[in-house]
């Protein structure tokens, strides 16, 4: 089995191959920062003795993606799961006072990445009328919250792309799952604040956030359901949070 990870060098991705690659699938792992994809493939190599191939680029780049994914090695084409993870968040301004720059990173790699990525992976799906891909959303995709505008926006365009997939590859046989995850402690935030790491660590005080292995299990737990079976949504929050704004913080 096969499964192919965007954004394996941290965070969710990187957690997920881990989990993956304990459930003996062979994994293909990208993401821009080469030498932490290196690290990842020692790792899993040595710790669960499987094959990996890294593809080190960058899903905002349409011509690189569909390079990387239309010359893949006739071995690693049979790709069972596509886990698209890769994503972020960058600033928090009104939309009044917003970073322009920010809008289009969060747009190319949120919306546009996801797609490059989709469209260059799912015909071999297709063809062998097998798969599962998993869209990481967000509960910022669900509702709207101060300041998230563009954010939120990239994320409710995913919502509504998990559906479409769904719909369009259905008589492929094709599974969807859009993962929609609350606050969860990863790179997350500080990328948001621009490694600003005082404003990131004040984002997860006072309650426990969800962690990366909880997406991953949760994946995990997913592929193992009968093949019958598709979650095609699930919000997953921690305990402490019932909604985008809504937390109970021990401070």
């Amino acid at each position: 089995m096969i499964a192919y990870i965007t954004g394996a060098s941290s965070g969710f991705g990187k957690a997920i191959a881990l989990k993956l690659a304990e459930n003996k699938y062979d994994l293909i792992i990208t993401g821009r920062r080469e030498h932490l994809l290196r690290a990842l493939e020692k790792e899993i190599k040595e710790t669960y003795q499987r094959d990996v191939l890294v593809l080190a680029y960058d899903v905002r780049n349409r011509q690189q993606t569909f390079h990387m994914n239309e010359n893949l090695p006739d071995k690693w084409k049979a790709i069972d799961v596509l886990v698209n993870n890769a994503g972020l968040a960058a600033g928090m301004d009104h939309i009044q006072e917003g970073n322009i720059n920010d809008w289009e990173q969060m747009i190319d790699t949120n919306l546009k990445g996801l797609l490059y990525v989709t469209r260059s992976i799912a015909p071999y799906m297709v063809a062998r009328k097998k798969g599962h891909i998993f869209n990481i959303g967000s509960i910022a995709g669900k509702e709207v919250y101060p300041k998230g505008n563009v954010y939120c926006a990239t994320k409710f365009a995913v919502d509504a792309l998990t559906k479409a997939m769904r719909i369009d590859m259905l008589h492929s046989g094709i599974k969807v799952t859009q993962l929609a995850p609350g606050a969860a402690e990863t790179e997350f935030s500080l990328v948001r604040f621009k490694n600003d790491k005082e404003a990131a660590d004040n984002v997860y005080k006072g309650y426990t956030p969800l962690y990366a292995d909880d997406i991953a299990h949760i994946i995990s737990f997913v592929l193992s359901l009968p093949d019958h079976v598709c979650i095609n949504d699930m919000v997953i929050t921690c305990k402490a949070q019932a909604s985008a704004t809504q937390f109970h913080k021990e401070l």
